[in-house]
């Protein structure tokens, strides 16, 4: 199959629909903003399964494993005969599957922002602003080098920017798009230094010379060190804060919850499928190089990830707006996948890997449900808090069903889609790695507990009366996403996922083990039976624990205190013993002495300005007594 003849339309559509609706949206195509912008987003979408169809069932795969092709290619900039910048498209298993995943998920949100967004003044910017947060997406995953991909994720990070501070006429919108900018760029710096680490180190950019390049059979390579620890191993570990930045890792997190600012259909592409996933994505792209060269940069991400998704889920549990229980829900979410790689090997030992992406894919589909199904209900509500909410159930039905399958796909039950994937992850843990198991488990029932809270405290709790409520629970356009996302929550986890992604190419048959299966389906249970005790009516109960257990409900309400943390750090240490002490010298010493040499040029300058008067009979009087002058020496002075 000749991909190079329509692969590049995939993300060229998106820029396209950005660059059409930014220059004349707002003025000639307001009306039609949202149509033009789903229709490229479709094609865009229809191309990326076409090109899954053929990479998988067609051509994708040479004796027995998927390969690795680059339809397009070509020399960007050029530094050394073997060290260059290329643009170019790798199509491989987890590419593959992440433009599927990226596409459907930006077309659900697209076609349930034609309700949602409705009425907005500023309709056609904000489609513009999804188009190209989605071409950076599709860019990213397709890239087939370190700094293309580099390029893409600042791109990624700008257009979340933008996506974020959309109400730019409210301070707390404004303030979330500079948190999470500035977080993720702190970040990237790191990103770039491993990304110059490792290319100086195996003298190439691309992903497949790079992988080659830092095996362990290259030991000449590997064995170079920097403080005791191998270069490799620096290199990996300053990439992965990258990833950790953009997927909102312990202790990079904190712009997450905040970015919630912006309109939930943003929150739905931002955080359930795509610019938070990318730092999975990343180290999986990577994961050869982190797994051949046994660098123990994949335990830090074991660990980091781990302890994020139980540090996440404990906060979780006492959030009272429904957006930033499902951020937190992300982040911890996101903690499993990490972990997931982190516990992994490369090859037949690799199901970690796999129950990684698995868990990737089938993660998108109920999130952005569970985040859609949120927008519907602040649409509905007019409000954030959970306190103003409940017995929703009566008064929108299909986001109550699209709603519960959602949440009963990330409690992991089955046969939901979050099941197969949980169980595949506990069970990589439970052979890798025994305290990360045990992590796992308890993150497990935490999840179901938080998340049925969240679905209770809507749609049951206590009897809505909402005469003054007029309208139904959206438009069409707002329904059809919740029921094929809904759908998909029930039914993604079914495909069998290791005969088409694994960490080498090679078929990795999944298993489901009941006897293994029996102790995550009973605490996920008795997390959701909790919830129901709790909060299916409305009760003094979760009053009289959180007055009990006191101090600890309080830090984990005040996210451990986190940004407090933070604030500190940049006011009272960078601000005021740093940067007060940097801005005097900057001013009284650097500006100060520029200022000295400006002046003192202007002082000569005034001294000798009367030399350069335009006035002829003074130069002619200069000119004599220069002569005379001469005259003197030569006569006098010179005998």
């Amino acid at each position: 199959m000749n991909y190079s003849n329509y692969i590049a339309w995939i993300p060229l559509l998106p820029l396209a629909g950005f660059l059409i609706l930014g220059l004349f949206g707002r003025n000639y195509l307001k009306n039609s903003s949202g149509i033009i912008a789903t229709i490229l987003l479709l094609a865009s979408t229809v191309l990326s399964f076409f090109a899954a169809y053929n990479y998988f069932f067609i051509d994708g795969k040479i004796d027995g494993i998927y390969q690795s092709l680059k339809p397009v290619n070509y020399a960007w900039l050029k530094f050394t005969d073997t060290l260059s910048i290329d643009m170019g498209i790798t199509l491989d298993p987890i590419s593959v599957m992440m433009i599927v995943v990226v596409s459907f998920i930006s077309l659900m949100v697209h076609i349930f922002s034609l309700g949602y967004m409705k009425g907005e003044e500023r309709f056609s910017t904000y489609y513009s602003f999804l188009q190209l947060f989605t071409f950076s997406m599709l860019g990213l995953v397709l890239s087939s080098n370190l700094f293309q991909l580099y390029i893409f994720w600042e791109l990624v990070g700008v257009s979340s920017f933008l996506l974020i501070g959309y109400y730019y006429d409210k301070p707390s919108a404004v303030a979330a798009s500079k948190k999470a900018f500035i977080v993720t760029r702190f970040a990237d710096l790191f990103f770039l230094i491993g990304i110059l680490i490792l290319g100086f180190t195996a003298n190439t950019f691309d992903f497949n010379t790079l992988i080659q390049s830092l095996s362990a059979e290259n030991s000449t390579i590997v064995a170079g060190s920097f403080l005791g620890t191998s270069i490799i191993t620096w290199g990996l570990t300053l990439i992965f804060i990258g990833g950790a930045g953009k997927s909102a890792m312990f202790p990079l997190h904190i712009w997450l919850p905040d970015a919630m600012e912006g309109p939930t259909p943003v929150s739905a592409l931002i955080h359930a499928a795509t610019m938070v996933v990318a730092g999975v994505f990343l180290v999986a792209r990577l994961f050869p190089v982190f797994a051949i060269t046994d660098s123990g940069a994949l335990e830090i991400v074991a660990y980091v990830g781990a302890f994020s998704a139980l540090f996440a889920a404990i906060i979780a549990c006492t959030q009272t707006d429904i957006k930033r229980v499902l951020a937190y829900s992300t982040m911890s979410q996101i903690g499993y996948m990490m972990f997931a790689l982190g516990i992994s090997n490369y090859g037949e030992d690799g199901a970690g890997y796999t129950a990684g992406m698995f868990h990737l894919f089938t993660h998108a589909f109920f999130k952005s449900c569970l985040f859609l199904c949120a927008g519907a209900v602040i649409h509905f509500i007019h409000s954030n808090e959970m306190k103003d909410m409940g017995g929703l159930r009566k008064y929108m039905p299909i986001t109550n069903v699209a709603f519960l399958f959602a949440c009963l796909a990330i409690a992991g039950a089955p046969p939901f889609a979050g099941f197969f994937s949980k169980e595949s992850i506990l069970h990589a843990a439970y052979e890798s790695n025994m305290l990360i198991f045990i992590i796992a488990l308890i993150t497990s029932a935490l999840t179901a507990f938080y998340v049925f809270r969240l679905y209770f405290s809507i749609f049951w709790n206590k009897e809505a009366h909402l005469h003054e409520i007029h309208h139904g629970e959206g438009t069409w356009t707002m329904k059809i996403p919740l029921i094929i996302l809904g759908a998909l929550s029930l039914l993604a986890g079914f495909i069998p996922f290791g005969n088409y992604v694994s960490s080498d190419g090679k078929i990795m048959h999944g298993h489901l083990d009941i006897l293994f299966s029996i102790t995550p389906v009973l605490l996920s249970v008795a997390g959701i039976a909790y919830a129901g005790y709790l909060y299916i009516k409305q009760t003094d109960r979760p009053q009289k624990i959180a007055t009990a257990i006191g101090g600890i409900y309080t830090a984990a309400y005040k996210k451990f205190y986190i940004d407090e943390v933070y604030i500190f750090i940049t006011e009272k240490i960078i601000f005021n013993l740093i940067g007060r002490p940097a801005a005097w010298i900057d001013k009284n010493i650097v500006d100060g002495f520029m200022n000295l040499i400006g002046n003192t040029t202007t002082k000569i300058s005034n001294a000798i300005k009367g030399l350069q008067s335009g006035k002829v009979q003074g130069y002619a009087l200069y000119f004599f007594g220069g002569v005379v002058g001469l005259i003197l020496i030569f006569e006098y002075l010179w005998n």
